[in-house]
């Protein structure tokens, strides 16, 4: 399913909508002293950030039926994704993306992906601990593993333990 001119046109807009609102968030929260991440590595085509497109809504979505029909319709009519379920913990929708071809693990509407979709996994790199999706090649690095092993190296601690803190530090991931 290739997206016509119109769609495409209306995908534009939104993501330029969503790359100015993204690029405000985190402007302000580098302000705020936040850093995100360090990446490393780079996309295998798993296809696992496309199998389940999941959106954490605000309050608003979440809460007002009108305003989530909007919503949903949005998702349908021009991303292409279909509700799938709720995760009311999370207070986060979960899609099936009709642009994605199992077969071949990949878009069939690339070049007007939605924003959500480019911004994987930099996205991730503003939670305390990022976990990547299975068979994903993007890892989180630690900032300055280099200098924390040097330091984990001169403290007195067992193989084991240096181990532990190493792995959970994620200190063998640059």
């Amino acid at each position: 399913m290739r997206d016509g001119p119109l769609l495409r046109a209306a995908k534009r807009v939104a993501l330029w909508n969503f790359r100015v609102e993204v690029g405000l968030h985190r402007a302000w929260r580098r302000a705020r002293g936040e850093r995100p991440w360090p990446l490393g590595g780079g996309c295998q085509r798993s296809g696992g950030c496309c199998e389940a497109p999941t959106i954490a809504v605000g309050r608003l979505v979440w809460s007002m039926p009108r305003v989530r029909q909007l919503f949903l319709a949005w998702q349908k009519h021009v991303n292409g994704f279909e509700l799938v379920r709720e995760d009311g913990q999370g207070q986060a929708l979960v899609f099936n993306c009709t642009h994605f071809d199992r077969a071949t693990r990949s878009c069939d509407s690339f070049d007007s992906r939605p924003g959500m979709c480019r911004d994987y996994p930099q996205v991730l790199l503003w939670q305390p601990r990022p976990e990547f999706l299975p068979g994903c090649g993007y890892r989180a690095l630690t900032p300055n593993a280099a200098g924390l092993r040097k330091a984990l190296d001169r403290l007195d601690l067992t193989p084991e333990q240096r181990e532990k803190l190493r792995k959970g530090l994620r200190l063998d991931e640059d």
